[in-house]
């Protein structure tokens, strides 16, 4: 699973998360002491903004037919990719402008290569 979004150190453990001013939600998909259950395997903490050691953003940045891309969702054997080059974009990616300047497609897993994680 390809993880965007934030994401906290709390307790020597890492999280996705949510900053929510001077608290941090915190979420796990199994059941955790101290963790209430939200959903069907979503479980959230919130604490102060304190007790959090790091607080970041994580992407994934990949090449799908040799030109950069960040991705930005899953589904089965899909990434949906969002290019990061020069624009206009190269003839023959097959992109959708999804807003004006961001320009978008479904890559097939087996197609895409170079996935690197960039904290900020």
């Amino acid at each position: 699973m390809v993880r965007d979004g934030y994401y906290a150190r709390w307790r020597d453990q890492e999280f996705d998360a949510s900053p929510d001013g001077d608290r941090v939600r915190l979420y796990t998909k199994e059941p955790t002491a101290g963790f209430e259950q939200i959903g069907a395997q979503r479980y959230l903490r919130v604490v102060p903004r304190g007790d959090v050691s790091e607080l970041g953003y994580l992407t994934v940045r990949c090449r799908w037919r040799d030109q950069p891309f960040q991705i930005i969702g899953e589904h089965g054997s899909w990434y949906r990719v969002e290019y990061l080059g020069e624009l206009p974009p190269p003839d023959g990616l097959d992109l959708g402008e999804f807003d004006r300047g961001v320009h978008q497609a479904w890559a097939k897993r087996d197609e895409v290569s170079e996935l690197s994680e960039q904290r900020t």
